[in-house]
This record gives structure tokens, C-alpha cells and sequence, in this order.
């Protein structure tokens, strides 16, 4: 499973450890990436979202429906 909002489409950054003498090593920082079930009435059914906290809230202020339907429209496979 990719590290990858559904919803904001959020990915892991990518950089460098800096240690006290300056040697860098690469590293990543991923998104806190949670599974989530929704019920959505307008498709009659539970949806399994991969979120991370941020799309939680975005869903809760603008609603599952509005936010379901975006994705779709984007292509998005639910």
C-alpha cells in the first residue's frame, strides 16, 4: 500500500539527517497515514478511506458526500 492520502493526496518528503559533524545520510518523513470507514448515503455504503489527519477534518467541515464526490470526479477508485 502506498503512503499516499486519498483524499489531499499527501506523499513522504523526502531530505537528509544532518548529524553534529555535518554527514548527511537521506531519510524520509512520512504522513501520519490512517485507515478510516466512512458511510456515504449518496452511494449507499461504507467506504474504507487511507487519510491522514488533516482530510479527517477537511471531511468533517465540508461533509463526505462533497468530498467522495470530488474524488471520483478526480478518477479516484473507492
Amino acid at each position: 500500500m502506498p503512503r499516499r492520502c486519498q483524499v489531499r493526496g499527501t506523499k513522504p518528503g523526502f531530505g537528509n539527517n544532518v548529524s553534529h559533524s555535518q554527514r548527511h545520510t537521506k531519510r524520509r518523513w512520512n504522513p501520519n497515514i490512517q485507515k478510516k470507514r466512512y458511510w456515504v448515503p449518496s452511494l449507499g455504503r461504507q467506504v474504507t478511506l487511507t487519510l491522514t489527519p488533516k482530510a479527517m477534518k477537511e471531511i468533517d467541515r465540508r461533509g463526505v458526500d462533497v468530498v467522495i464526490a470530488e474524488m471520483l470526479a478526480r478518477g479516484e477508485k473507492i
